[in-house]
């Protein structure tokens, strides 16, 4: 009967982390949107997500699981992902005319190549970001 609780106990700090693994590994997939990050990576002319996002948004959450599994099936592409928090950086949000959380814009440096709202389906998704690092 002892051996029950250790296993337990055993279980819950391998799940405990795991969590953290995932909350890390999701932390370096995407990072917070900054003026300043975002006009470095324009001037390496790199591959830019900006991800007008929010905590409590079903299509948003959708949307990071097909982010991370591109991420998954194509580590070789070198997407950077900004995140502008829709509650929080409203000016962001009107500067990148979002209409609502859940849109994407998509930069090679200073180009703008794709603009979608709600988007979720796992092919168009995949299908711009190959083609925008393709272009690069």
């Amino acid at each position: 009967m002892i051996a029950a609780p250790r296993l337990t106990r055993t279980l819950s700090t391998a799940f405990a982390a795991l969590l953290l693994t995932i909350g890390s590994l999701a932390a370096q997939e995407k990072e917070p949107f900054s003026e300043d990050r975002f006009q470095a990576l324009q001037a390496e002319d790199a591959l830019i997500l900006i991800d007008v996002y929010a905590d409590w948004c079903p299509t948003c959450a959708a949307q990071q699981e097909v982010l991370a599994l591109f991420k998954e099936k194509h580590p070789d592409v070198g997407l950077h992902v900004l995140t502008v928090d829709f509650d929080d950086q409203k000016e962001w949000v009107k500067h990148f005319k979002a209409p609502r959380q859940g849109t994407f814009i998509l930069f090679r440096g200073e180009e703008q190549i794709w603009y979608a709202v709600a988007e979720t389906r796992e092919a168009e998704i995949f299908a711009q970001l190959i083609a925008a690092q393709k272009t690069g």
